[in-house]
């Protein structure tokens, strides 16, 4: 391959990933280095064949990480078959795995909610947990939050966030859950984080970080005695189930957890269904 020829891929990759989340593109990047290790050759001289027993090196992941996998090759070859630089879109003919809907096993009870809520004595960890829930935050766009992120209003408050794909949201917040945001302040300034670290990121910040995130819902959901492997995720999932069950409607969940489609939304109703002909057989 010519040196043009391994610019221009290289262009491709930056400007398929260009914009997407930073923990998008470290996913991403982790697969297309596993993919080009496999090929050993050029992304324009990858033929259905090498698409294929890539994906059979796959399989001691789980289904849903072989789908994402897959996903995200397949978006690179379409991506670059539109732009002109592959000659081919490889992985159109490729069949990406069917993995099982487990979402109605990852949304909590409000009973549940409320022990987590509960059994947490930190005050910084509780108000994680009170926002993860009650702004159906993504973990990332928890930890970026600065407190000029933050605005008080008349009752309760509002939390502007810049989440997937770089867009701008504004949620409110009840005057319980401001509250006890509003405790962590002290002497924070504007620049500071919401979500302070005791130790300094490698960038130089305090924010916490996903991993410290992860590491405090998952211990919460041991105290509160919750099966299975709780995360910030799972807290989001149950904001939009709860908020549902109470009358919110779609497009109004939709707007505030930030999903880029009605369809998106519609999940939650078919996780948790108010009736079933199974029902009328009892």
């Amino acid at each position: 391959m010519s040196h043009s020829t391994t610019t221009s891929i290289e262009q491709l990759i930056e400007l398929w990933l260009h914009e997407r989340s930073p923990n998008t593109q470290d996913g991403y990047r982790r697969y297309l280095k596993r993919f080009l290790a496999h090929v050993d050759k050029p992304l324009d001289e990858v033929t259905l064949i090498d698409f294929q027993t890539w994906q059979l090196t796959l399989r001691s992941l789980s289904p849903a990480s072989q789908r994402t996998a897959i996903a995200a090759i397949k978006s690179l070859f379409s991506f670059g078959f539109e732009l002109g630089v592959l000659p081919f879109n490889v992985g159109k003919l490729a069949r990406t795995p069917k993995v099982k809907d487990s979402l109605a096993e990852k949304i909590l009870t409000v009973e549940e909610v409320q022990l987590l809520f509960n059994q947490e004595t930190n005050l910084r960890n509780r108000a994680i947990l009170r926002l993860l829930y009650g702004g159906g935050l993504r973990v990332t766009e928890l930890c970026d939050l600065k407190w000029r992120d933050l605005k008080t209003r008349e009752t309760g408050g509002q939390v502007t966030v810049f989440g997937k794909a770089r867009k701008t949201r504004v949620i409110l917040l009840g005057e319980n859950v401001w509250q006890e945001i509003c405790q962590l302040r002290r002497d924070g300034g504007n620049n500071d984080p919401v979500f302070r670290s005791r130790k300094r990121n490698f960038d130089g910040s305090y924010h916490l970080t996903r991993k410290q995130v992860y590491r405090i819902v998952k211990q919460a959901g041991k105290k509160a005695g919750i099966e299975g492997n709780v995360s910030p995720h799972w807290l989001r999932h149950s904001h939009a189930s709860h908020s549902l069950d109470k009358g919110a409607p779609l497009h109004l969940v939709q707007q505030t957890l930030g999903h880029s489609s009605i369809a998106v939304t519609e999940k939650y109703l078919h996780a948790k269904p108010t009736d079933s002909s199974a029902l009328y057989l009892d």
